[in-house]
């Protein structure tokens, strides 16, 4: 029987250390690396697991899995696509009354500043003694007899226009339209919405064959593991399923009551496109941590034509929070929450690691992804402790 040197064990550790800790930087560099092509798989893997109650319903009516699969597939797609339609419509209406958001914005922002203005003359004229004040307004008399002057001077000097009779390549440079900032921002990084758009085109199939081919993925999975390990890696994908499926389904049903109550909401206070508003703040307000001011900027924004005085905009905006705190005060724990067992501070510092990692899309990723991996060490036996560490 051999004995390790003493002497020898704090190296030991340290190498042990710093294989730990660049094993976690190398993982963390596959994430972001990979960050698309895992995404994918996890929306995949999650609206599998949304979908996957209604499969089992078609089978108790004697239909085989893959017809099943099949048909729940093309349901999902067919909503998926009258719902696109109908954002869309109602999108595109939007789109033409821009310009009318642009000026009451604008519009809007000019009464502030006026406000603004207004109330610092006010304390300024209270505070200010009245030699200070009337060498203030000598001041900006002096600028504004300036400011008159320069642009005098610019008008006498400005050039008369230029000829007609200009090369063609300065005619077209002249003729030639500016691109919009949007038009500009998806021209420059076109490759990446490629990628996305390429990313997304294979979400169907993916849930699909996910669906299709479940039991022959589990049975065949667990074939790798023998003995005991068969047992703990089953419990383990159950654990995964159970957490996830409680969050992944949960949201959601959350999600579709905060958008019909909001729907119903902004249609009796004649909010514009509540068809759209609606919906988008109901699921806008599961973000978490910034859920609430998202939810309300939708309905305040397509407000803005309509209503001109700040009662009504105060009104809308303590409905949703109204919302927005039953929901996850009330509903939530029920839902989600009592399934999933993890503690504040591990959402909040998984919410901060995999939104610095993958974006706006790690914020919603975040919560299922710790509690799969949470299921993972409450049944696997050397991880029992790190589990509890999680743990609510």
């Amino acid at each position: 029987m051999s004995t390790q040197d003493p002497s020898l064990l704090p190296i030991i550790k340290v190498r042990n250390t710093g294989s730990v800790l660049f094993t976690l930087g190398v993982l963390c560099a596959l994430l972001y690396l990979g960050r698309l092509l895992l995404v994918t798989l996890l929306v995949g893997i999650f609206i599998t697991f949304i979908l996957d109650p209604l499969v089992r319903f078609f089978m108790r009516l004697r239909l085989p899995r893959g017809f099943a699969s099949f048909l729940v597939c093309g349901l999902a797609l067919l909503v998926m696509y009258l719902g696109a339609l109908l954002a869309f419509s109602q999108a595109q209406g939007l789109w033409d009354e821009m310009p009318s958001y642009t000026r009451r914005v604008n519009d809007l922002s000019d009464k502030v500043l006026m406000e603004v203005e207004s109330a610092e003359k006010t304390i300024n004229d209270m505070m200010a003694p009245k030699r200070v004040r009337e060498m203030e307004a000598l001041r900006l008399e002096r600028e504004r007899q300036l400011a008159e002057q320069q642009k005098q001077r610019r008008r006498r000097t400005t050039d008369p226009p230029m000829s007609p009779l200009l090369p063609p390549a300065v005619q077209e440079v002249r003729i030639r339209p500016e691109r919009s900032p949007l038009v500009e921002y998806l021209y420059s990084n076109w490759q990446q919405f490629y990628d996305i758009a390429l990313m997304v085109s294979f979400v169907p199939f993916l849930v699909y064959f996910m669906l299709a081919w479940r039991d022959h993925f589990v049975y065949n999975f667990l074939r790798v593991f023998e003995g005991e390990s068969r047992l703990i890696a089953s419990a383990t994908m159950d654990g995964i399923a159970r957490m996830t499926r409680a969050y992944v389904v949960g949201n959601f049903l959350l999600g579709m009551v905060l958008a019909v109550v909001s729907t119903g909401f902004f249609w009796m206070v004649k909010v514009p496109y509540w068809l759209l508003v609606g919906p988008l703040s109901g699921f806008l307000s599961l973000v978490p941590y910034i859920g609430l001011p998202l939810a309300i900027l939708p309905p305040v924004f397509a407000a803005l034509t309509v209503y001109d005085n700040l009662t009504a905009y105060v009104v809308i905006g303590s409905t949703v929070a109204f919302f927005h705190l039953m929901a996850l005060n009330l509903l939530y724990p029920k839902m989600v929450g009592a399934r999933v067992h993890l503690n504040p501070l591990v959402v909040t510092v998984a919410l901060m690691f995999w939104g610095f990692l993958w974006g706006g899309i790690g914020l919603v990723l975040a919560i299922p992804l710790t509690a799969a991996l949470k299921a993972v060490c409450d049944h696997y036996p050397g991880l029992g402790a790190y589990g509890k560490l999680m743990g609510d």
